[in-house]
């Protein structure tokens, strides 16, 4: 009798050993407020329903008991443009559902963007997360502008195709959105970061590649990127991403510089990871020892909600 009843116990515990840390990581992304995903240039929330931009980050950050929504802005446009199609998407949550701030995460484009909807309606953000976000410009963006300078006879057939490109892109998404190829790349460049710097410095590093605040207006800010512009053979980003990094002169993912994207309280700034491996692109394939993207953001949802976001 005595030995079944031990056996018994000892099943009941091997159960509740196995299910404690199932139950302890239910709520491990929890945060208060939910999050936003914002995506950057040429990107999307959802093609047709079947890809994501933010491939298998929401179903993870989701299994952790977050709420997450992808918010879908002009594929190709200003900063300030973008930020405002952000803002009206916020609005609109809030609205249906009652909250009261978001948690923005922005990656490339994106993290401009959320910058922008923080300092202009701090009342409905919580915190900023930049990934991989020109904050600085970018090298590319230079160069193409040096290419395609006004007057050139290929910039409006140039800018013509990518607007083409974003419109294609956002109706696959579903969304009708602005496209202007010109105002991105002028906001993407060093000259137009430097302006819409000086309109919205909130978080910014005050050194050449130092941390920034870390709060500005009730709202928390944060950053982390790649430097590997090349990191798997059977990854195709990785020749763009090669060509794209021979115009830096410091550590890059390809498209963004290190300190470039260096916002608020820096994470991280040297993950294995390309540009698009920032966002889990493409379909995954990444370099065999980088970290997986989905687990990073996973650990960014539980850093805010320990900080009450």
């Amino acid at each position: 009798m005595m030995r079944s009843f031990l056996a018994r116990l000892a099943g009941a515990l091997l159960v509740v050993s196995f299910a404690f840390p199932v139950a302890a990581q239910s709520d491990y992304t929890k945060t208060r407020y939910p999050i936003v995903l914002v995506h950057g240039l040429l990107g999307f929330d959802s093609l047709l329903g079947v890809y994501d931009y933010w491939y298998g980050i929401p179903s993870e950050l989701r299994a952790g008991g977050a709420k997450v929504f992808v918010a879908s802005v002009s594929q190709n446009n200003y900063t300030a443009v973008r930020g405002e199609q952000l803002i009206d998407e916020l609005e609109h949550l809030r609205a249906v559902y009652g909250y009261t701030k978001f948690n923005l995460i922005g990656h490339s484009h994106g993290g401009p963007t959320i910058r922008y909807a923080a300092s202009v309606r701090p009342d409905l953000v919580a915190s900023a997360t930049s990934v991989a976000g020109p904050h600085k410009g970018s090298k590319v963006a230079d160069a193409l502008g040096a290419a395609l300078p006004p007057g050139s006879p290929l910039r409006p057939l140039v800018a013509g195709f990518v607007d083409a490109l974003g419109t294609f892109i956002g109706w696959l998404s579903g969304s009708a959105n602005p496209q202007d190829a010109i105002g991105a790349l002028t906001s993407l460049s060093s000259a137009g970061a430097a302006q819409f710097n000086a309109l919205h410095p909130q978080g910014l590093p005050t050194t050449s590649c130092g941390q920034g605040a870390s709060v500005v207006n009730g709202v928390r800010y944060y950053s982390f990127s790649g430097t590997s512009p090349v990191t798997n053979i059977f990854d195709p980003s990785d020749a763009l991403m090669g060509a794209g990094s021979l115009f830096f002169g410091e550590a890059n993912d390809g498209l963004v510089g290190r300190c470039s994207s260096h916002l608020g309280v820096v994470i991280r700034d040297d993950y294995d990871w390309n540009h698009l491996d920032e966002v889990n692109q493409v379909f995954g394939v990444r370099g065999l020892f980088a970290s997986n993207p989905a687990s990073v953001y996973r650990s960014q949802a539980n850093r805010l909600k320990n900080a009450g976001l």
